[in-house]
């Protein structure tokens, strides 16, 4: 399946985020990740997320379980993928 992953959390919490999304996504812009993930690892992903989102935090998960139906259209600087290979 793909997955487009935004959050908006307290600038504490970006750390634990990132990190965890790094993980299992692509970091595509400052709070977006997108990627493929398997079924079994989209739900450890979000039991994951469950436990450091605060009250305060947000975390909105797009899927398509067919991603030829995804169409993305890029404007403007986009981050260097590669940049976050070696963590």
């Amino acid at each position: 399946m793909y997955i487009i992953c935004t959050y908006d959390v307290k600038s504490k919490n970006c750390p634990k985020f990132m990190k965890l999304l790094r993980r299992y996504l692509f970091h595509v812009q400052e709070s977006v990740f997108e990627g493929e993930l398997t079924p079994a690892a989209y739900k450890k992903l979000t039991k994951e997320l469950e436990k450091i989102i605060t009250d305060d935090d947000h975390v909105a998960i797009y899927y398509s379980y067919n991603s030829k139906m995804i169409k993305k259209q890029e404007i403007g600087n986009s981050i260097d993928k590669t940049r976050f290979i070696i963590d």
